[in-house]
């Protein structure tokens, strides 16, 4: 951090040293949570001390847990053991209130599917024109994968120590579905792991499989819709309303899967209906990660291998520290 003559910093180089941004730094301030040491009567600029990133982390993580922000304020000024032992309390109670909404949840399921109707889709197929763009970006080896045929599209973003078994994945599940493709990578889930994100196109129907933070995104009549939920920590916190998407985006655990493809993994499966027109994309997350603009670049009038290359650019130009793969399908 560059430091002032007495020691405070401005508001970008603490968000810098703290992994937040300033948005998410003006927020906590706003909330009471974290107070700069000195605000410019006339300017209205924060400046913080070096002794206040601890705390800025602290805040951060409570956020990401999902705990209240009252109980936040208590906790950040209580002496750390008992700090630790609120916390400790407070996740407790948190596993109770799960297992009854898991119950919940089983009940409702139950009911819905029994009320179900058959679904129908037409026969028709619709013909898909792709465009792929699959870069290794800032990473030292590619651990992203992407296969692409006219019946089945699928991305899939590896992690460890096996660089080739993302790819393995997809070709496992186009050759047997899910379960041949958990089989495949099942041997290697303790150093090595992988999303999966897969559209079966049958007709004018999209069957999605989905695992992880790659996405599946419907742009229709210009409107963009995203299809799949990320399963991160932070992505669950921002659906339950307990973190910003700004805080997100700049969190130091935002990538920390809670579910891969591994063993005894129950993927998300969505049945879409499609349209003429309409257009598919699905991204890695070193896609949605960096690109603020992402919808003004796949809601473009332009072809599917264009607006690939234009997504891809843009990645480029937010720095690519990530592989990055993304599939644009235009339906007809």
């Amino acid at each position: 951090m560059s430091e002032r003559p007495e020691g405070l910093v401005n508001i970008g180089d603490f968000a810098r040293a703290t992994g937040l941004t300033p948005k998410a730094l003006r927020l906590y301030d706003d909330l009471g949570l974290l107070l700069p040491a000195e605000v410019d009567a006339v300017s209205g600029y924060r400046r913080y001390a070096p002794d206040q990133v601890e705390r800025a982390r602290l805040v951060a993580s409570l956020r990401l847990v999902g705990m209240p922000l009252a109980r936040i304020r208590e906790v950040v000024d209580m002496p750390a053991a008992r700090a630790a032992a609120e916390v400790e309390t407070y996740w407790r109670q948190v596993e109770a209130d799960t297992a009854t909404r898991r119950s919940m949840v089983s009940v409702l399921v139950h009911s819905m599917r029994n009320e179900a109707r058959p679904m129908t889709t037409t026969t028709d197929r619709l013909h898909a024109e792709f465009g792929v763009s699959h870069e290794q970006g800032g990473r030292a080896t590619q651990q992203d994968a992407v296969l692409v045929t006219p019946e089945l599209i699928a991305v899939a973003d590896g992690f460890g120590g096996r660089d080739d078994l993302a790819g393995a994945a997809l070709t496992a599940y186009a050759a047997g579905g899910l379960a041949n493709a958990i089989t495949e990578v099942a041997r290697d889930v303790t150093k090595a792991g992988t999303t999966l994100t897969a559209v079966d196109l049958h007709g004018s129907t999209a069957r999605i499989t989905h695992i992880g933070d790659g996405r599946v995104v419907l742009v229709r009549d210009g409107d963009v819709r995203q299809i799949t939920h990320d399963h991160t920590v932070v992505a669950a916190m921002v659906e339950a309303g307990q973190l910003t998407a700004d805080e997100a985006r700049s969190h130091e655990h935002r990538a920390v899967l809670n579910r891969a493809l591994v063993p005894g993994v129950v993927a998300d499966e969505i049945t879409l209906d499609l349209l003429p027109g309409d257009r598919l994309v699905l991204t890695t997350d070193g896609v949605h990660s960096y690109v603020d603009d992402l919808d003004a670049l796949i809601t473009a009038e332009a072809g599917p291998q264009e607006v690939a290359e234009a997504v891809a650019a843009a990645v480029v130009a937010a720095g690519e520290p990530d592989n990055h793969t993304i599939v644009v399908a235009d339906l007809a």
